[in-house]
């Protein structure tokens, strides 16, 4: 798939330690210019170094995406720097609370749904009119947890399935101006993030990182966990031109734990 996004801008929002990081290097090295968002300056500037370091261009703009000004800023920015947007990656994340709904604060559900939801539909309006002029594509980083009803996911559920919601009203409201708006939502991601938290989980539980492992995995057809690359590359097709005729959609990447 290497080139698939030559000559494109890709704008990344949440480019914390795994996912998103992961995201702008596959990105770039797919041919496109980056623009990268998130609160952390510190992270943005590493990750841009490196992006720079292989050949592509890349701008770090710190954003707070709930602040109306700051996403403002954000769109001025990507503009500025390349002229041109053609794919809004909405990745912004927050750690679900783990308890039951009876017990989550209204304010711990607020805060989720004004992050996932509206951070990312802040962000679709902001770049909408560069996004018409490019044709160009928005995914959105949904969660399986909208596959499910397992206790002590209720909020997270809550947020992740109003941002499938928008997503699917977006893809018919934007359409008419070319722009596709598609979702992909992965399982459980392996890389350093869940192996450190399978490390805690091992020493908290006596047992090992492959036994909580293997026992998260069970449940799926490949009997594993798909990796970073792996959901990195869903998010890239459904970004690219090979998906021109997909728009409204969920590709769900599992390891066939759920079937939609």
């Amino acid at each position: 798939m290497t080139g698939m996004l030559d000559g494109k801008t890709v704008v990344i929002s949440g480019v914390g330690p795994a996912l998103g990081t992961t995201l702008a290097r596959r990105c770039a090295a797919d041919g496109a210019d980056l623009v990268l968002a998130a609160r952390s300056a510190d992270r943005l500037d590493a990750v841009a170094a490196e992006i720079t370091a292989t050949g592509r261009r890349a701008v770090a703009v710190p954003t707070d995406i709930t602040d109306e000004a700051q996403a403002a800023h954000l769109v001025e920015e990507a503009v500025a720097a390349f002229g041109h947007v053609d794919v809004l990656i909405n990745n912004a994340f927050r750690v679900p609370s783990m308890k039951p709904l009876a017990q989550t604060t209204f304010q711990h559900i607020r805060d989720a749904i004004e992050l996932s939801v509206l951070g990312a539909l802040r962000l679709t309006q902001g770049f909408t009119p560069a996004l018409a002029e490019s044709k160009g594509a928005v995914v959105n980083v949904n969660s399986m947890v909208i596959r499910h009803s397992q206790p002590k996911y209720g909020a997270y559920k809550m947020a992740k399935a109003t941002l499938l919601a928008m997503s699917q009203s977006l893809a018919s409201e934007l359409g008419e101006q070319g722009i596709r708006v598609n979702s992909v939502a992965p399982g459980y991601i392996w890389g350093d993030t869940l192996q450190g938290y399978f490390t805690h989980q091992a020493g908290k539980y006596g047992t090992t990182v492959e036994q909580i492992y293997a026992a998260t995995a069970a449940n799926s057809d490949l009997k594993r966990l798909p990796t970073e690359d792996e959901v990195a590359s869903a998010i890239l097709f459904l970004a690219s031109d090979l998906a021109s005729g997909i728009t409204g959609q969920t590709l769900d990447v599992n390891c066939g734990e759920y079937h939609a």
